[in-house]
């Protein structure tokens, strides 16, 4: 599930426990753009293929809230952001190579 937050980019902590067995990403974008329409088309499809119904994923929009990068340092975009499980880990791009973004979210290691 993809969703557009404008928020403050964090989870409240009374969601945590209710959904720690799930995965916990944030998808820093800025606007419409081409780059941020590939990133978010990529991310959905490697959600669903490798974890299905255990992703959470929110769509922060630097130009609707661009004091929401001081959050998690974002310096480019897109970024993704990986809360849960942790250790927290970012990737920089379009997430257009599948095989590293899943090395580095770790996917494999963690229990999907």
């Amino acid at each position: 599930m993809l969703k557009l937050i404008t928020g403050t980019g964090k989870m409240p902590l009374s969601m945590t426990n209710t959904v720690s067995k799930k995965w916990m990403l944030r998808l820093y974008v800025a606007g419409q753009t081409h780059k941020s329409a590939v990133a978010r088309a990529n991310l959905h499809k490697i959600c669903e293929q490798h974890m299905p119904d255990k992703y959470h994923v929110d769509v922060i929009d630097l130009l609707e809230n661009p004091q929401l990068a001081k959050v998690d340092q974002i310096l480019a975009i897109p970024t993704l952001v990986r809360d849960m499980p942790m250790p927290l880990r970012k990737i920089i791009g379009d997430l257009s190579n599948t095989e590293r973004v899943l090395m580095g979210l770790d996917v494999h290691a963690a229990d999907t």
